[in-house]
């Protein structure tokens, strides 16, 4: 899928610099091939915090890539280098596709990509980047934002979910899911960053939809309604949409859709059974219900993500059968 440059420079953030490393560096055997090839560029040799980093290329590098990462950015209060602003817009210009992870955000709109579009960053930091640059729309709720060619995510953990949608968008969701599977996160988080401004992030099975969540995944295929849910949470309706804005940031009702149509994206991806049918298996009912959802959650028809990603699975297998045949 083309060369993932990750652009580095003195003053980056070691975590988002490692994540991104960590998920476009090795891909899950059997499932993607070609993976990404990974470049990390920068001025020279760089201090990462307490780390030091010696760069493939240089930050010329950075218009030859199909996508560029730009990792947190430590001090927000300091003006980006000029050359690293210089080189992530010469690589948009070029037509490559730009992704700041956490504080990065500020190198994206010191380069003016963000003028116009909307934007987030890490919840801490939103007030001074619209503050810096009024310029950008400025959403301190969501995890990460998709601009198409520009993408910016909220920070640390949320630098994962926008690497993991990047894979999504590439590879589709089976792929992104086992990717998250060998790092062992979720492949996919609903609701925005504002459930972690106040309050600690849940441990997995340690908050009150522990049990219930794993329960309404295996029963997709059924009816269920919030009264169903909160039977089986034994809890009241209120209480319980109460904890899913707190545990997801939406609610159950909107939480089970999201499960739904992932479900629908995975089976769309690698079976052959017709819409009808995945309708009927992810509790959407009829394939009517289904591409409404579908189109209006995704972007696109049921079919159509089917047809990219059945061609897309289709170029993979060609280029590695001819891979195979020419080796020695």
């Amino acid at each position: 899928m083309g060369i993932v440059a990750l652009a580095v420079t003195d003053g980056m953030l070691h975590f988002e610099l490692s994540l991104a490393y960590e998920v476009f560096g090795a891909g899950p055997t059997g499932l993607a091939d070609p993976w990404y090839s990974v470049a990390v560029c920068g001025p020279g040799a760089v201090r990462v915090d307490r780390f030091r980093l010696e760069p493939d290329h240089g930050l010329d590098h950075l218009p030859r890539a199909h996508t560029v990462i730009v990792p947190g950015w430590a001090d927000i209060d300091a003006d980006p280098p000029a050359d690293l602003v210089d080189a992530v817009r010469a690589a948009h210009e070029a037509g490559a596709r730009v992704a700041s992870l956490c504080t990065g955000a500020f190198v994206l709109a010191a380069a003016g990509l963000l003028d116009g579009k909307r934007a987030t960053t890490h919840w801490a930091h939103t007030r001074a980047l619209a503050a810096r640059y009024p310029q950008v729309e400025v959403d301190p709720d969501v995890l990460y934002v998709d601009n198409g060619s520009v993408l910016t995510s909220a920070g640390k953990a949320a630098a994962m979910d926008l690497c993991l949608h990047l894979v999504r968008l590439d590879h589709g969701s089976s792929t992104a899911n086992a990717v998250a599977r060998r790092l062992v996160v979720p492949p996919h988080r609903d609701g925005g960053q504002a459930q972690f401004v106040t309050t600690p992030v849940p441990a997995p099975d340690n908050h009150p939809l522990a049990e219930l969540l794993p329960w309404v995944i295996e029963r997709l295929d059924r009816p269920l309604t919030v009264e169903d849910l909160a039977r089986q949470a034994r809890m009241s309706s209120r209480n319980l949409n109460r904890h899913f804005r707190s545990v997801t940031g939406t609610t159950p009702l909107q939480w089970l859709l999201t499960q739904r149509i992932r479900h629908a994206q995975e089976l769309l991806e690698t079976t052959d059974d017709s819409v009808d049918t995945i309708a009927a298996v992810t509790g959407m009912g009829t394939a009517t219900t289904l591409r409404r959802h579908f189109n209006r959650t995704v972007g696109v028809p049921p079919d159509t993500y089917r047809r990219t990603f059945r061609s897309r699975t289709r170029s993979q297998s060609r280029a590695s059968a001819r891979s195979t045949a020419t080796r020695p």
